[in-house]
């Protein structure tokens, strides 16, 4: 194997040819001060005040609600977590099957706060829109919402559908 000109250091392609099991150049030497050009370069980056923004300016979009979504043989049902929201401050709405939760989750703010030291709770308006997987029937007897112990389950039956026919090709 192919030594330095000091004895007691391996060169990064030395190493490389030692892990790989041979001892020919497989890595291109790096010179030490494009080595130190390149890092500090990483260094001086800093965060663009656009990022930033965006970070920080999150009022414009609504928080998304987290929802399960199954089906039985003849149900479909929905259920989101709402803990903390109560049944006046919550709006769920369907058309051409496509159902809407949206609401206002409220109790967060505090006029006293001089100075956040963690904040991982959402509070504010909240929207979820989803595409149901399968047609169901979109009248008020067929379609049942309960808020119970911080879950909101909604619960549509499906619409009967026939099993496809075969048609005969002649």
């Amino acid at each position: 194997m192919a030594r330095t000109n000091s004895d007691d250091l391996l060169m990064e392609d030395d190493l490389a040819a030692a892990f790989l099991g041979g001892d020919e150049e497989l890595v291109a030497p790096v010179e030490p001060e494009e080595e130190v050009v390149a890092v500090e370069e990483e260094v001086i980056q800093e965060p663009s005040e656009s990022a930033e923004d965006e970070w920080e300016n999150t009022d414009d979009f609504p928080g998304q609600l987290a929802v399960d979504v199954y089906e039985t043989t003849d149900k479909l049902v929905v259920k989101a977590r709402t803990a903390g929201i109560s049944k006046s401050d919550l709006d769920v709405s369907i058309s051409d099957n496509i159902l809407t939760i949206s609401g206002v989750l409220s109790g967060g703010e505090d006029e006293q706060t001089t100075r956040w030291h963690i904040q991982e709770c959402y509070w504010g308006e909240f929207s979820r829109t989803i595409a149901l997987p399968v047609q169901v029937r979109e009248d008020e007897n067929s379609v049942k919402a309960e808020l119970k112990d911080g879950v909101l389950t909604i619960t549509f039956e499906k619409e009967k559908t026939e099993a496809p026919k075969k048609i005969a090709i002649q």
